[in-house]
């Protein structure tokens, strides 16, 4: 339950809750019930879902948010999204820099750890779980090249005919990405590894760019980790 990190009386003006959408919403929702406010027919609560959020979406939040609430004294935004891009991410920083009152956020995303930590730094966070299932990316590390090319080929399956909306290939990059960081930061530093981190780096900055072609991008991480 993610509800003890809300005081109803004293609320923040933005939360960013890393989670799975399907099982964070629902307690949003309740969250916002209590404080009195309708989820349903409501113009002052408005939930947003989206694979990626982009620039048109964060100036259409931009101008909505600015407007006077019409039935509470409270306006809620729910708005959950697998993927941030940086235009809208920056187009965003000033709103969420400048608290409007009476206006709360609630910002669900699968992997915090992929958007700009100045962003992020706007919000107060949330994990719903400490730790992640490592057991993929320990393997991913000790491969063979050929395996490890395989592996992400099989990884970046592009499901989003079946279900476009509680995944997406780049959000599933990331996640892995960040994982395959940490199993490599459990590992003995090697000249080897520190330019892995590096190239990490690189790629993490790239898969948050329309665009940038993921497939490309994380064979390029295969090819650099050294087999451990």
């Amino acid at each position: 339950m993610i509800s003890k990190y809300f005081d109803k009386n004293n609320l923040h003006h933005a939360y960013l809750i890393e989670g799975a959408r399907e099982e964070v919403v629902p307690e949003i929702l309740e969250v916002v019930g209590e404080l009195g406010v309708k989820t349903l027919g409501n113009p002052d609560f408005v939930q947003i879902t989206l694979d990626s959020f982009k620039i048109e979406d964060a100036r259409n939040l931009k101008a909505f948010s600015q407007e006077k609430a019409n039935t509470t004294s409270r306006k809620i935004f729910l708005i959950s999204a697998n993927n941030f891009l940086l235009e809208a991410q920056n187009t965003l920083l000033k709103m969420f820099e400048e608290p409007i009152e009476n206006t709360h956020f609630f910002l669900i995303v699968p992997n915090a750890s992929a958007l700009l930590k100045i962003f992020a730094s706007r919000f107060y966070i949330i994990k719903t779980k400490e730790g992640v299932e490592l057991t993929q990316a320990e393997e991913f590390v000790r491969m063979s090249l050929s395996k490890r090319i395989d592996f992400i080929k099989e990884l970046l399956v592009d499901d989003e005919e079946e279900n476009p909306i509680l995944d997406s290939t780049r959000s599933r990059a990331l996640k892995f990405l960040n994982e395959v960081e940490y199993v490599l930061h459990k590992e003995e530093i090697s000249r080897a590894t520190l330019h892995t981190f590096k190239q990490i780096f690189k790629v993490r900055e790239f898969l948050r760019m329309p665009g940038s072609s993921t497939k490309s991008l994380m064979e390029s991480v295969a090819l650099v980790i050294t087999v451990l």
